[in-house]
């Protein structure tokens, strides 16, 4: 027993009592959240002028703390009312999911008596089809005394677990509290970036840190965000990365810290993809279908239970732990992220549209503090996350094998589709949003599928599953639809629709909001503002640039200004290229990697160099390289290798790996990165510039991306305060004053930044 408070949501009160039975997927797939929220407000504004919606309410039985907000309530009728949006036949909604709905309710209507002094209350499940826009009302009626009754078993089962996670709190706090610092000293820079993370954090603000490798950036922001943790009242960390070498790195972080501190209480979680967890690729998640879901609720208890007696759950500790309980590792791991201290995952396990760590963020009203790693990717993965594509061959390949109910819907898609690009003359073109009639002949499709999915869930065709969560997928994001993306159509011997995010601040903006701080590192976040704008981080954003630990002398950074490498320039850039490559090569032998912009200038200057330097060793990145492939090409790097490896800027060469000391003495980077110049990117320049101001469009499109690309690179080379090596920029461009300015200031770079000639904008020279 303890004096302290435990506070939880209804929701979760209610999932963490009230679940048993099997795990199961099979009901209609739900509304999109803006769905949800146009569902809800429909509903209310259905009822009497005195029906009060989204109201707050809150309990306490001994002491835990009950908190939540009901959907409805309507005092002339005393009828409390919980309201679930879905799609298709509700019917098919399993019988656990119903009686988890009628906990919340019954919950909800025991805080309401308590609060107003009600004897008695109707209790409604308001179930209101998105589609349809019908509502299925279940109405029951409860006395107050009764719904206490509930209410307070649903308490005395939860009491438990709520008195060891308040122990655990206790403890992790305490142990936080005493935590100092795993080495004698900070290495340099390491300190004031902890530092500013730590302000940041105090202060509940956004933090932009530009941190160089060599510095510690992973300890150097997840020390000062544990050491916060007690102070701000923090309930969870996340650490989330662009790639799977981060979660290592991160997971690494935490184990040396648990290790300098063994008594340390602190719960760490692993998040990984559905894909990667699943133990039965080949069945269904309901079960009836897959073993590990039949009783999934009814052995979580016992599995929850065990997992918590583990510190570090990394993905092949949770995956034992779950089968030796015989339920789903993927689905464990869900749970857990509920009574974790700090959780290691991907970007979108915060930033999608449907994150599970935001979910559980705003519904337990969590203070959290988010750490992103590497965070320039999050652009592109914002981006990623919050566009959607639809190709024409997909839905004529589904269509002669469909089944006959849903003819009639794809045939009333396929006509929406060919009047949208009956006149279109060009291979791309862009309009100003989705037609109203191709969305809605799309949501009829979807919710035909939807309703065979429901009655034969493991019948339907994979090409048309495929098709049919593609579908979805770009039905919700018309739902969003604005000035942030483009609505475009690619007619190339397919005709392919595409809502394309070009400005992700809009989706991204929320979720920072959501957090006590998010602090986002990265190596190359320079320029600021365009990150800043990108990202949509809020105006009193903090900013601190640290000081690299290396200086000019050991890296040698020169302009190969005699050489062009535009387009139209390339076959006269080979030999050049080649003999740059076999001078410094010769000069100081050792090994080396050369990027450029494609797979096929990859490939004709690898030929050159072998035609004109056959004695100099080469390896090429091929296109699509497997993982064991790729082990490969960097196990060329050793301490005494001689050769050049051959890789495409930006690609898995180009950034991420780490090949210390004489593994990599420099890089050759024969390009500038920048983005071809295409109908689609220019549609994206036209968005940029209309958002950001006339001009910013090039910048934010071509230069600021493609020269982060080449930083990148180049930062493979000095791991280390001990090493030395040199970085050829070739091309005459990387002499013009607005790309040195972007080059990294402890750069020493040949001829001194001053000496660069004023030149023609670098957009007069974009070629495809």
């Amino acid at each position: 027993m303890t004096d302290a408070t435990y506070t939880v949501a209804v929701r979760a009160l209610c999932e963490f009592t009230a679940r048993q039975g099997d795990l199961d997927l099979r009901f209609t797939p739900s509304p999109s959240a803006q769905q949800g929220i146009e569902g809800h407000r429909t509903v209310a504004a259905r009822r009497g002028g005195a029906y009060q919606a989204e109201l707050a309410l809150s309990g306490e039985f001994r002491h835990l703390r009950v908190r939540g907000r009901a959907d409805g309530y309507d005092p002339e009728q005393q009828r409390l009312e919980e309201v679930k949006t879905f799609k298709g036949d509700l019917d098919r909604l399993p019988a656990n999911h119903r009686e988890l709905h009628w906990a919340q309710a019954r919950v909800y209507g025991w805080l309401l008596c308590q609060e107003r002094g009600l004897a008695s209350i109707d209790l409604s499940l308001v179930y209101f089809e998105i589609g349809r826009q019908q509502e299925v009302v279940l109405t029951e009626t409860h006395s107050a005394t009764a719904l206490r009754a509930f209410f307070e078993a649903l308490c005395e089962r939860f009491l438990a677990w709520a008195d060891q996670e308040i122990a655990h709190r206790t403890r992790r706090d305490q142990t936080l509290t005493e935590l100092r610092f795993l080495h004698a000293q900070f290495r340099q820079g390491q300190r004031a970036l902890a530092e500013s993370v730590y302000k940041a954090a105090r202060l509940g603000r956004c933090l932009m840190a530009q941190a160089p490798t060599g510095i510690g950036k992973t300890l150097g922001t997840l020390f000062p965000l544990l050491k916060a943790c007690p102070v701000e009242r923090l309930d969870r960390i996340f650490f989330l990365t662009a790639k799977g070498s981060g979660s290592a790195l991160a997971l690494a972080a935490i184990g040396t810290v648990r290790a300098h501190a063994p008594g340390l209480a602190l719960r760490s979680l692993e998040l990984v993809a559905r894909e990667k967890a699943c133990e039965h690729p080949d069945k269904a998640c309901h079960g009836q279908s897959c073993p590990l879901a039949r009783g999934f609720y009814d052995r979580l208890p016992a599995a929850r239970q065990a997992a918590v007696t583990h510190a570090a759950l990394g993905r092949d500790a949770l995956r034992e732990i779950a089968l030796a309980h015989q339920i789903c590792p993927y689905y464990l791991g869900q749970e857990l992220a509920r009574w974790s201290d700090v959780i290691v995952g991907d970007y979108n396990h915060f930033y999608d549209s449907s994150a599970l760590l935001h979910a559980l963020t705003l519904a337990n009203q969590w203070r959290v503090a988010v750490l992103v790693d590497e965070a320039h990717n999050l652009i592109e993965r914002g981006r990623a996350m919050h566009s959607a594509a639809l190709a024409q061959s997909a839905l004529a390949a589904i269509r002669p094998f469909a089944p006959a109910a849903l003819r009639k819907p794809m045939a009333r898609l396929s006509r929406a589709w060919n009047a949208l690009t009956r006149d279109q003359t060009e291979p791309y073109q862009t309009h100003d949003a989705p037609p109203p009639s191709l969305l809605a002949a799309l949501q009829a499709l979807t919710g035909d599928i939807s309703e065979r999915l429901a009655d034969d869930p493991e019948g339907v065709d994979p090409a048309l599953l495929r098709f049919h969560f593609d579908a979805l997928h770009f039905s919700r994001l018309a739902d969003s639809f604005g000035e942030h993306s483009l609505f475009d159509v690619s007619q190339d011997g397919d005709s392919v629709l595409c809502i394309r995010n070009v400005i992700p601040a809009p989706f991204l903006a929320p979720r920072h909001a959501a957090a006590r701080t998010t602090v986002l590192f990265s190596a190359t976040f320079s320029p600021r503002e365009f990150y800043a704008d990108m990202l949509g981080l809020p105006e009193d954003t903090g900013w601190i640039d640290v000081e690299a630990p290396f200086d000019g002398a050991q890296l040698s950074v020169r302009i190969a200004a005699h050489v062009s490498t535009r387009y139209h320039r390339r076959e006269a850039s080979l030999a050049p290229i080649a003999r740059l490559m076999a001078q410094q090569y010769r000069a100081q032998p050792g090994n080396y990697l050369a990027f450029f912009s494609s797979h096929d200038y990859l490939a004709r200057a690898a030929q050159a160099m072998a035609q004109e330097h056959p004695d100099i060793g080469q390896w090429v990145q091929a296109r699509r390289m497997s993982a064991t492939q790729n082990e490969a090409f960097l196990a060329r790097f050793t301490e005494d290798g001689r050769g050049i490896g051959f890789a495409v800027l930006g690609g898995q060469m180009a950034e991420g790996i780490d090949l210390p000391g004489a593994r990599l003495i420099g890089a050759f980077i024969a390009t500038l990165g920048l983005p071809p110049y295409n109908p689609v990117n220019e549609a994206m320049r036209e968005r940029m510039d209309a958002a950001f101001g006339r001009g910013q469009g090039h910048d934010y499109t071509y230069l600021y991306p493609g020269i982060r690309k080449v930083v990148q690179a180049a930062g493979r080379v000095i791991r280390a305060p001990s090493d030395r090596g040199c970085v050829h920029l070739i091309d005459d461009r990387f002499g013009r004053p607005e790309v040195l300015a972007l080059l990294p200031r402890w750069w020493d770079v040949g001829g001194g930044r001053g000496a660069a000639r004023p030149a023609t904008p670098i957009e007069e020279d974009i070629t495809p």
